[in-house]
């Protein structure tokens, strides 16, 4: 990317390992300000002062939050609104494939919570600092499966595959939704697969081998978050298995299931307050 690109004030949710954390190193070293989430605030300190050496003129922020408990996800969203009035981009990157607990205190499949419900709130609370020139880039996966409303709500418990596979292709529906809805008037909604099996912690927990270079992934969203390419993409979904917007699972073009998909997050966050 060219060092050219003025300053960007970017968050990136989940940026203490994996894909998040190899986004942020490029982003440093871009020049841009960073602002990175974890739920861990020592593993947070830590990654800040592993940021801060590869350029020392940009500003690096921390927040902490568990994004498995939406009323953290608000209180994250009002502590960034508090500090900021305006930012460029948010990149959408934490997610869970297994935990040791899979359900929230609310009965809610943790999957669903933090790859699905987490980040649409988040987007939603941000929506008015991002503005109609700033991007929401999405990680989503190759791994897409048609949603279960029964699952999202909590009545039906999925294995881990399952589980993540819909929370994603959920995730896609939302972000393209989104798009179109507020295009031309809010951000612009861009939903990738960085590329699969890429050696994130995740990937080795789920599958047991050490993946590929996480620098691919890392590359393509700071593509989807700062280049030309990316700039009329709104509600598209970027494949980087074979490097092209693709279409996602048929399910996400189905505006009926993509209604109740939404009607259902809505009514998930309803009930937070």
């Amino acid at each position: 990317m060219s060092s050219s690109i003025s300053s960007k004030k970017i968050l990136i949710t989940g940026a203490t390992d994996g894909i998040g954390y190899e986004t942020a190193k490029v982003l440093v070293l871009e020049g841009h300000h960073v602002l990175i989430h974890g739920r861990n605030p020592d593993k947070l300190a830590q990654v800040k002062s592993q940021l801060i050496p590869l350029n020392s003129s940009v500003k690096i922020e921390t927040y902490v939050a568990d994004l498995s408990n939406l009323s953290e996800v608000f209180t994250l969203a009002n502590s960034i609104k508090q500090q900021h009035s305006q930012l460029d981009v948010l990149i959408n990157n934490a997610g869970v494939y297994s935990t040791a607990q899979n359900r929230t205190a609310d009965g809610i499949d943790v999957r669903f919570v933090v790859n699905t419900v987490a980040p649409y709130l988040l987007s939603l609370q941000l929506v008015d600092i991002l503005g109609s020139e700033g991007r929401v880039v999405n990680l989503s996966s190759a791994a897409q499966s048609s949603v279960d409303i029964n699952a999202l709500v909590g009545d039906k418990t999925l294995k881990d595959q399952m589980a993540y596979a819909q929370s994603k292709l959920a995730l896609t529906m939302w972000s393209r939704y989104l798009g179109l809805k507020l295009k031309g008037a809010g951000p612009i909604f861009i939903a990738v697969n960085p590329a699969s099996m890429l050696g994130s912690k995740m990937v080795k927990d789920a599958y047991g081998v050490a993946g590929g270079d996480l620098s691919i992934g890392a590359d393509i969203l700071v593509r989807a978050a700062l280049s030309a390419e990316f700039a009329d993409a709104t509600g598209k979904y970027f494949d980087n298995d074979v490097r092209r917007f693709s279409s996602p699972h048929p399910e996400a073009l189905k505006d009926d299931k993509v209604a109740k998909v939404i009607q259902t997050l809505d009514g998930i966050i309803a009930k937070i307050n």
